[in-house]
């Protein structure tokens, strides 16, 4: 894979995508699935821009290009425009809106700026509103000569199936270790080689995870959410101390970057589970899903947030503290 990706991992969906492009009929709708974390975002961003790459030329910067277009989530407010045109951390709406959607269909009614191909990325597609999915189907149904669609999403069953199906599906796998540590040395440098580990070990694949791992100091939380998986917490006391590990006043990025922990750390444990623990493990699975799609546009109370984890997690370990003589 070329050393100038900004992605590690992902070389069979990268060589899938460059196959597609040198082909005489590509596909004009692809759904890049997986789960958070993988590396989506930055391959369809650079997927978009390999498409438009005119012959003979480098990769173009995909944020100046006038034939890449991306749909996501605005601001949720005036200050917080401001907050994402100065670079700093800002909250989004809630979903991808159906004007959104048809602001981009009618540019869809001119020609490419540049070449003979335009790329239209929509991160996530797990967001669009339902008005705004009905739009885009039309748009996917019947689409320009040219365009070409990459949904992004973590959760294709979220989709109609009318989108699912005239959707090629590119599937991003978990990194192994090496290529997790990789990712970590490059955008975490000053890390140890400890906390590397331990960020790994959690991040089941994930190099968002782990990186949010390191970032976030979540070791000691990723303890106590396996002791409570493990060993229940009938006195709250695992409880408690969670809630003293994550601190009275969390930043809103540690609050989502302890959740999405919480559903890796539920979705390692699978594996090791008997089959009534298997069900209570997948019942708090879908519930910290459903926490974590919320989670990024509500604004939960911290306290009350970690305790709703713990007591998912001491709920998913009951059949087995049932099943001790």
């Amino acid at each position: 894979m070329s050393e100038n990706l900004p992605f590690i991992g992902q070389g069979e969906a990268w060589q899938e995508w460059l196959a597609a492009i040198g082909s005489e009929r590509m596909h004009h709708a692809w759904l890049l699935a997986g789960q958070r974390g993988l590396g989506k975002r930055a391959f369809a961003r650079t997927a978009a821009a390999e498409l438009v790459r005119l012959p003979g030329q480098s990769r173009p910067d995909f944020a100046a290009h006038p034939d890449i277009h991306v749909l996501e989530a605005l601001p949720a407010n005036e200050d917080e425009a401001k907050k994402k045109a100065e670079g700093k951390p800002w909250q989004a709406k809630r979903s991808i809106s159906v004007d959104q959607v048809r602001e981009m269909i009618r540019r869809l009614a001119t020609k490419p700026t540049l070449g003979d191909r335009r790329a239209i990325v929509i991160d996530p597609a797990d967001e669009l509103e339902k008005s705004a999915v009905n739009a885009l189907l039309k748009a996917l149904e019947e689409p320009p000569a040219g365009t070409f669609f990459l949904l992004v999403t973590h959760q294709p069953g979220r989709l109609l199936p009318t989108v699912r199906s005239r959707c090629r599906v590119l599937r991003f796998a978990a990194l192994g270790e090496a290529e997790l540590d990789a990712v970590i040395r490059r955008d975490m440098p000053e890390s140890d080689a400890l906390t590397r580990q331990a960020a790994i070990r959690a991040a089941q694949g994930s190099p968002g995870i782990a990186l949010s791992f390191v970032e976030n100091d979540l070791g000691g939380i990723h303890d106590l959410m396996l002791q409570i998986l493990r060993e229940g917490d009938r006195d709250y006391h695992l409880r408690g101390a969670l809630a003293d590990e994550m601190g009275a006043r969390p930043t809103r990025g540690r609050q989502l970057a302890a959740l999405e922990l919480a559903r890796t750390v539920v979705a390692g444990e699978l594996t090791l589970a008997s089959r009534a623990g298997q069900i209570a493990l997948i019942e708090a699975h879908g519930t910290l899903m459903r926490l974590s799609a919320q989670a990024p546009t509500y604004n939960f109370d911290a306290g009350l947030l970690i305790m709703e984890i713990g007591g998912l997690l001491a709920s998913a370990a009951m059949p087995r503290e049932a099943a001790r003589p």
